[in-house]
């Protein structure tokens, strides 16, 4: 009986080490969603967003992404991928800063300095990208699952957010550099 009360015990003291090691995160993304909210006009307008907000639960969604998701990966990778700040990234082809704005992402070479600035309009719902002087449009959002992108002799077409729709759209594009040589 002593052995089984023991062994029960140890048990238990050690889940319970490993579940309540207090790790609760930053939730960054809540804090952002509701630093933003407070910062968009009066506080009537605040209290507003703030209840629509709960309404349509877009708190609830941007917390149950922190507590399941984004927090898991500052626990095990120790960074927060939402938080903002500069990053260096190892590519296949060298090194690269990333800094994140909160509007957007300057990268920057670490091999020859050459520098690309991405930056999303939440009014068009649309990715653009500058190299030196020159912008141009990268994909816009159509809805929750498509994207209108660039296709080759300057048209634009609608492709699918899945593996079968992005599979397709290089396929579309690989063939057509194929065919130009």
């Amino acid at each position: 009986m002593k052995k089984k009360f023991l062994s029960v015990a140890l048990i238990c003291a050690i889940g319970g080490s490993m579940l309540l090691s207090s790790c609760i995160g930053s939730f960054q993304l809540s804090n952002k969603l509701l630093s933003w909210n407070q910062s968009i006009g009066p506080k009537f307008v605040n209290e507003l967003v703030f209840f629509a907000f709960w309404v349509l639960p877009v708190y609830e969604v941007s917390c149950l992404a922190d507590l399941l998701v984004l927090n898991s990966i500052e626990f095990w990778s120790g960074d927060n991928p939402v938080a903002q700040g500069t990053r260096l990234i190892e590519g296949n082809d060298g090194k690269y800063l990333v800094n994140c704005d909160g509007s957007g992402y300057t990268i920057v070479s670490c091999n020859d300095g050459s520098q690309v600035r991405l930056d999303f309009d939440a009014d068009d719902k649309t990715w653009s990208a500058t190299v030196g002087e020159e912008s141009f449009d990268l994909f816009t959002f159509v809805d929750d699952t498509h994207v209108r992108m660039a296709a080759p002799g300057g048209e634009t077409t609608v492709v699918e957010l899945s593996d079968a729709g992005v599979l397709a759209y290089q396929q579309m594009v690989q063939s057509t550099s194929l065919a130009a040589r």
